[in-house]
């Protein structure tokens, strides 16, 4: 009998879970929505925390970022971006009231989880970074995934809160070394992760490798780390993340060992996704040839992205006065610097390029860097191609099905929607 996803179940703690995690792609774009419904389905959802102080303003009317912006006018001109701070308690309230309305919603037998990108260093990575855990924590979430450069010692820092070993806590590596020196960083404090994703060389945004991703292998890697894991006596549910299209692909890593799967690209154009319904026209649209992986992130690390991405090689202005959540601890981006160099060169003019960094803060708001996993490509056949030359959107309970209940590598077409007049 061909097996399908549904045949197995993912334990964490206490909870038996459909082995479904939704990846936490920001700004917003795994929305609270999408999360919901993932858990709703008995499955895991991820928000995110990357810019959330867009999030509530956008979402609950807050005006977080126009009162950073108006406190730090006086900077724009400015190279030095070393004053440029956050507001710890504007920080703290906007985490927590993004976390307590999604969770007040929550329905269903699965969890919420909180996507933790460590690359936002935010001119003090720090302070920062435990302000967002706590208030996470404060507010109700189910867990935290400490993702986007992982920090050794993240779990440190919330070790005193009094949900520390009641929140699920995972992490996300990309090869067994890291996952043995994070482990080994940590173990004194006698609480090893919940979970670990193992994140492939095919997954969306940024990416754990070189540019030489395309010498490794999910599944290769996700082997090493689970024969290790049996070697040790460590219980720690592994799931295997990136470039799983169909519910067969999922089958393939239970059957290696894997706990369960994380999943995201296919859930960028449903209803519940938070990209603008156009922009998710483009992925539909994309072909294998229209997808990159370049180093155009300030962070310094590989990203995968739709080549038509308007935010590529968009020379704008730095908004680190309203944003600046990739100003490391001296207060320094890489595209503040390639703007300003730039910007020397071509002093007379309004407009120009910036082809190799990209201000990803103000680009990731207006969701003009169009991130996708290497699968991006296939999602045109996976829904309905209208009259008018677009493509029926889906809905997240549709997709989250396909993967739990598909065999032979088949992808389940929507029902078509009636139009009306």
């Amino acid at each position: 009998m061909t097996r399908q996803l549904d045949d197995y179940r993912m334990r964490m703690g206490s909870h038996e879970l459909v082995p479904i995690m939704i990846g936490g792609m920001g700004v917003d774009i795994s929305s609270s929505d999408l999360a919901l419904e993932a858990a709703r389905l008995g499955g895991v959802g991820h928000i995110s925390d990357a810019m959330v102080k867009t999030v509530t303003d956008r979402r609950y009317k807050t005006k977080f970022v126009k009162a950073k912006q108006k406190q730090y006018q006086y900077n724009v001109a400015s190279e030095d971006k070393s004053d440029v701070k956050f507001d710890l308690e504007h920080l703290a309230e906007a985490t927590r009231m993004h976390v307590e309305k999604t969770m007040e919603r929550k329905t269903g037998s699965g969890l919420i989880f909180i996507n933790c990108m460590e690359k936002l260093t935010m001119n003090a990575p720090k302070e920062t970074l435990k302000v967002r855990m706590n208030s996470a924590l404060d507010a109700g979430i189910d867990g935290i995934t400490l993702a986007a450069g992982l920090h050794l010692g993240s779990m440190a820092l919330i070790a005193d809160h009094p949900r520390f070993r009641e929140a699920k806590i995972g992490i996300i590596v990309s090869s067994l070394r890291a996952l043995q020196l994070f482990l080994k960083k940590n173990s004194r404090l006698e609480r090893n992760p919940d979970y670990v994703v193992v994140e492939g060389p095919l997954a969306g945004g940024h990416l754990g490798f070189g540019m030489d991703w395309a010498e490794y292998d999910l599944a290769t890697i996700v082997t090493e780390i689970v024969t290790w894991m049996k070697a040790e006596g460590l219980a720690i549910p592994v799931i295997a993340a990136g470039g799983i299209f169909t519910g067969s692909d999922a089958v393939r890593f239970m059957e290696l060992g894997a706990s369960g799967v994380q999943v995201a690209t296919r859930f960028t154009v449903t209803k519940e996704c938070g990209l603008p319904d156009d922009i998710k026209q483009e992925y539909f649209k994309a072909e294998e040839d229209d997808l990159e992986v370049n180093e155009i992130s300030p962070t310094g690390y590989p990203m995968r992205m739709i080549k038509a991405s308007p935010g590529i090689g968009d020379g704008i202005r730095p908004n680190c006065e309203a944003y600046g959540y990739l100003l490391d601890a001296n207060g320094k981006c890489a595209y503040v610097t390639s703007y300003n160099r730039e910007l020397a060169l071509h002093p007379d003019e309004k407009r120009f390029a910036v082809k190799d960094k990209t201000c990803l803060c103000t680009h990731m708001r207006n969701f003009d860097i169009w991130t996708c996993g290497q699968s991006a490509w296939r999602l045109k056949d996976t829904s309905l191609r209208k009259d008018d030359g677009t493509y029926q959107l889906l809905t997240a309970e549709h997709v989250f099905k396909d993967y739990q209940f598909s065999t032979d590598d088949s992808v389940a077409l929507p029902e078509p929607e009636v139009e009306t007049v």
